[in-house]
């Protein structure tokens, strides 16, 4: 079996965000994103998925390292000064790179 590295992004914000983490992501070349309603408790306080406009959003790609500096640049500059968002990149294995 073989294996090939990527980037796993997750992304978790307020869902208001949801179409501009989006535009984000297919302009930095991602090819997919899975996006689930979430709900917690953190900095903030607690956040509920049943209040739609109170609502928090996970989003998680897979990518290559340039695609992954790129999403995560803007991200910071772009998407965390507007809304409450979290994100963490992490190390993958992929049995099909070409779907990534």
């Amino acid at each position: 079996m073989n294996l090939h590295p990527k980037k796993l992004i997750t992304i978790v914000c307020e869902a208001i965000a949801r179409e501009t983490l989006a535009a984000l992501l297919r302009d930095c070349g991602a090819k997919g994103y899975t996006v689930h309603a979430v709900e917690g408790w953190g900095a903030k306080g607690s956040r509920f998925a049943d209040i739609p406009e109170d609502a928090n959003i996970e989003i998680k790609t897979i990518v290559g390292e340039e695609k992954a500096a790129c999403i995560l640049q803007r991200l910071s500059s772009e998407v965390m000064p507007r809304f409450a968002t979290v994100a963490y990149l992490s190390d993958v294995e992929v049995l099909r790179p070409e779907k990534f």
